[in-house]
């Protein structure tokens, strides 16, 4: 497979949430709004595109009997950059998505493709794939938070759009597992065709 099929594959035909429905948990609970979805999404990435990197580097050197533990410490310490460098930096982004920036490293999503992708691969193509499915995963969550707060406040990225009565059930969780619902069908319908 080429570099470039590596890498639209996460963001096309093996979407990470709305092909595969992996990482859920912060799909649903950040995306009220796009600038989380985004955040997130992009906390993810990096995450993921750097454990990918170290796995791919260290592979051979991981004992079987340690290997997912040894990833789950890899994806923490990522995490652990992340989250720091977001208090720092970006402190209402931070309170925003609170307790799931350290709940990256159990997302299945990451941790899969260090055990699926990584493990198996070189590093270049570790690399691609984590940037693919990271740029699915930051698009999914942009996308579900850009609908969310459309149909909910009205507004994308805080830019009110729209005045008037508008469907607040998006912005609680129902709304969350309803956008998610068409968004799926959309892509399923995309990738069918």
């Amino acid at each position: 497979m080429n570099q470039l099929q590596n890498f639209t594959k996460g963001f096309i035909k093996e979407n990470p949430v709305f092909v595969l429905l992996l990482g859920l948990c912060p799909t649903l609970g950040v995306t009220t709004s796009a600038i989380n979805g985004l955040g997130m999404g992009l906390a993810t990435t990096f995450v993921l595109v750097m454990s990918n990197l170290v796995i791919s580097m260290i592979k051979n050197f991981i004992p079987d009997k340690v290997r997912i533990p040894s990833f789950i410490l890899i994806i923490a310490s990522f995490v652990t950059i992340v989250e720091l460098t977001m208090q720092a930096y970006l402190p209402s982004l931070f309170d925003a998505l609170g307790i799931f920036i350290p709940l990256i490293v159990v997302n299945c999503l990451v941790l899969g493709r260090a055990e699926a992708f990584a493990s198996k691969n070189n590093i270049l193509s570790s690399l691609i794939d984590g940037f693919g499915m990271g740029a699915g995963f930051s698009f999914a969550l942009t996308l579900l938070g850009a609908v969310r707060e459309l149909l909910g406040a009205g507004a994308i990225f805080g830019f009110k759009l729209m005045e008037g009565d508008l469907m607040l059930v998006f912005i609680l969780a129902p709304g969350a597992f309803i956008a998610l619902g068409y968004l799926v069908a959309l892509t399923n319908k995309f990738n069918k065709a």
